[in-house]
């Protein structure tokens, strides 16, 4: 499959001619409109500094069912310990400059640009995404991003510097999205991580029809 070379009317080729690796397109811009048609449609940036903007869609897809979560004796314990506390979109700003200095195993550098950044917190100004901070006497020491869009959650990085402290945050996130019935988190890629906890592969297909599912639900914008 070709891949597509965007330019400035906001529009998107179908998710379906991406390539084996799931790149679709390059180009284009981030605007909020573009990145709202984007994940609406099944697709998502991802590159480094010195690439064009690349937009992704994998075959097969990871997801989480927020009720299908897999909580360990160690998960568990850290919960069960209330060491730490839970807030959302309190600091998402530090959330994501934090998601873009972890270290990653077998990664240099991160994807998370400073364009990125501003686009996201865009995105957030208009109630769009949204943080989950994990807190250790009033300092922060995890937390998550995403994007939220009907009843679909589009998660996007995650760090930690204490242990678990991710994994509760994405704990605290399900429990809301489970009161709130959203269909899914999208993961977008495998990681070993994020499969013990419960998350699980689907096709492309199956993943596109789930979301239009998850889109015919309002969007909860505005603080979490």
């Amino acid at each position: 499959m070709p891949v597509y070379a965007l330019d400035d009317r906001i529009i998107f080729p179908d998710p379906n001619f991406a390539d084996e690796s799931g790149l679709l397109a390059v180009g284009g811009d981030l605007s909020p409109e573009r990145l709202i048609l984007a994940y609406s449609s099944g697709i998502f940036p991802w590159y480094s500094d010195d690439d064009p903007i690349m937009w992704w869609s994998p075959n097969p897809r990871m997801i989480l069912i927020p009720d299908r979560m897999k909580v360990s004796k160690s998960l568990k314990q850290s919960l069960n310990n209330k060491a730490f506390e839970v807030e959302f979109d309190n600091r998402f700003e530090s959330v994501i400059t934090s998601c873009s200095s972890a270290p990653r195993r077998d990664q240099d550098g991160t994807w998370i640009t400073d364009e990125m950044k501003q686009a996201y917190l865009e995105l957030h100004k208009l109630g769009y995404a949204h943080s989950v901070e994990t807190y250790e006497n009033n300092e922060l020491v995890g937390g998550l991003y995403g994007i939220s869009l009907g009843k679909a959650f589009f998660g996007e990085s995650m760090f930690f510097k204490k242990r678990d402290a991710s994994k509760i945050a994405l704990y605290f996130l399900v429990q809301k999205l489970m009161e709130w019935d959203f269909h899914f988190i999208d993961a977008q890629v495998e990681t070993a991580h994020l499969k013990s906890m419960g998350a699980m592969l689907i096709s492309r297909k199956e993943f596109l029809n789930s979301l239009n599912l998850a889109l015919n639900y309002p969007t909860i914008q505005g603080k979490w």
